[in-house]
C-alpha cells in the first residue's frame, strides 16, 4: 500500500472501531469520548501489538505514526486551547468560601494520597522517566490522581441532566478552580533552572501581551476574532515550548486570558463537540501507542489499581470533609462521585510527564489505565445515586 492508502486504513480503524464498539456497548452509560479512549488504548503495541505483531506493523508504520502524532499534536492543542477559553471563574469568585473550600479539599486530599502511592511505586524501578526527579515522578503522578477532567464532566452533567441545573453549577465552580491548580502545579514540575531565563521570559511575554490581547478582541469585527484568537494561540503555545515548560501550558494559557463569550458560547460549545468528533480520536490513538507495559503486565495493572484506590478514595474522602465544613447533605457523594472523573484532562497531563521524559511508559499505562477506571466507574455510580428519592426530588433545589 502507498503511505497515504496505510494512512487512510489507520485512520479508517481508529473512527469506525470505537463508534462501533459504543454503539454495541457502550452507549448507554458512556460518552463516545470514553470508549475511543478505551479504543486507543486496545490499539497500541500492548493490546493489538502484542495480539498480532505484524498487523499492527503493517498498519501503524512510523510514516504513519509520525502523521498520527502531528494531527494529535494539532488536535491536543486546540482542544485545550478551548478548555481555556471555556473556563469562567467569575462564579468562583462570586462564592469564594464555598467554592475555595470545597476545590481545595477535592484537590488536596487526593493529591496527597496519589503522590504517596507515587512514592510507593518508586520503591522499585522502571516508574521514573529518564530526566525525571523523584518528586517531580511523585507529584506528578499525585497531580494525575486529582484532576478532574472538565470537559468530560460537562458531557456526563449534560447527559444526567445537571448541567443548567444548581448542582450542577456548583460541581463547575469547583472543578474549574481545580483546573487552574493543575496547570500551576504542571509549571511547578516542569520549572527547570538550566532554562529559568526562558520561563521568566515566558512569564513577562505572557503578563505583556494578555492585556492588549484582551483589549484587541473584543474590538475585532465578530470574523476576525477566531483566526487572531488561532494565531495567539499558535504563538504563546511556541513561545511556551521554546521556554521548557510544554506547548499544551501556552495554548492553555492563550484561551484562558479571552472569554467565550467574546466567540458567542453556543459556537464554542459547537466548535468543542466538533473536534471531539472529528479531531481527538486520533490524539487518542496517538496516546494508545505510547502505551507500554515493559514492567510486566500483572505489575502495571497493580500500579494502576494503586492509583485508582488513591484517586477515586481520595476524591471522596476530600469531598466528605469539604461537606462537612459547608454542611452538605447527600449531594455530597453525587458531587464526589462526579469531580474523580478523569480521562481527558489527566491523559493530556500524563502525555505532558511523559514527553518530558519525568515519567516511564509504564507509569503512562498505570496513569492511563486508572483514568479510564475512574470514568467508567462514575454515571452507573452517579445514576444510581439520583434514583434515590431523597436527592431526585430535590436536586433542583439544590444550592
Amino acid at each position: 500500500m502507498t503511505p497515504n492508502e496505510t494512512l487512510l486504513l489507520a485512520l479508517l480503524v481508529i473512527f469506525a472501531l470505537p463508534w462501533a464498539l459504543w454503539r454495541l456497548w457502550g452507549k448507554i452509560t458512556l460518552p463516545l469520548v470514553v470508549v475511543q479512549i478505551v479504543g486507543g488504548i486496545l490499539l497500541g503495541p500492548g493490546v493489538f501489538g502484542a495480539v498480532a505483531p505484524g498487523l499492527h506493523g503493517e498498519i501503524f508504520t512510523p510514516q504513519v505514526i509520525a502523521s498520527l502524532n502531528a494531527l494529535g499534536l494539532w488536535a491536543v492543542t486546540v482542544f485545550v486551547f478551548i478548555a481555556g477559553l471555556e473556563l469562567d471563574i467569575s462564579e468562583a469568585l462570586a462564592n469564594r468560601r464555598e467554592t475555595v473550600t470545597a476545590a481545595g479539599f477535592a484537590l488536596g486530599v487526593p493529591l496527597v494520597l496519589g503522590t504517596l502511592a507515587g512514592g510507593v511505586l518508586l520503591q522499585t524501578e522502571g516508574w521514573m522517566g529518564a530526566a525525571g526527579h523523584p518528586w517531580q515522578t511523585a507529584l506528578g503522578i499525585g497531580m494525575a490522581c486529582a484532576v478532574t477532567a472538565l470537559p468530560i464532566l460537562i458531557l456526563f452533567l449534560d447527559q444526567l441532566d445537571l448541567l443548567r441545573r444548581p448542582l450542577g453549577q456548583r460541581i463547575l465552580r469547583y472543578a474549574s478552580l481545580d483546573d487552574i491548580a493543575i496547570w500551576a502545579v504542571l509549571a511547578l514540575i516542569l520549572l527547570d533552572w538550566t532554562r529559568v531565563s526562558r520561563q521568566l521570559g515566558f512569564v513577562l511575554i505572557l503578563l505583556t501581551l494578555s492585556p492588549l490581547v484582551r483589549r484587541l478582541v473584543p474590538r475585532l469585527r465578530p470574523t476576525d476574532r477566531w483566526p487572531v484568537a488561532l494565531v495567539w494561540m499558535i504563538a504563546l503555545a511556541f513561545v511556551s515550548d521554546w521556554a521548557g515548560l510544554h506547548f499544551m501550558v501556552g495554548a492553555f494559557l492563550a484561551g484562558a486570558v479571552l472569554e467565550a463569550r467574546w466567540f458567542d458560547v453556543t459556537r464554542v460549545d459547537r466548535l468543542r463537540e466538533a473536534w471531539l468528533l472529528v479531531m481527538m480520536p486520533v490524539f487518542f490513538l496517538s496516546t494508545g501507542l505510547r502505551t507500554g507495559f515493559q514492567a510486566g503486565g500483572w505489575v502495571v495493572l497493580a500500579a494502576a489499581l494503586l492509583l485508582l484506590v488513591a484517586s477515586v478514595g481520595g476524591k471522596l474522602l476530600g469531598v466528605w470533609l469539604a461537606g462537612r465544613q459547608l454542611g452538605w447533605g447527600r449531594e455530597t457523594w453525587v458531587i464526589g462521585w462526579l469531580l474523580q472523573t478523569k480521562a481527558l484532562i489527566m491523559i493530556i497531563f500524563a502525555n505532558i510527564l511523559l514527553d518530558k521524559e519525568i515519567i516511564s511508559p509504564a507509569a503512562f499505562t498505570a496513569l492511563l489505565l486508572m483514568a479510564v477506571g475512574s470514568t467508567v466507574l462514575t454515571m452507573p455510580v452517579v445514576t444510581r445515586l439520583l434514583s434515590r428519592p431523597d436527592l431526585s426530588r430535590h436536586r433542583d433545589a439544590v444550592k
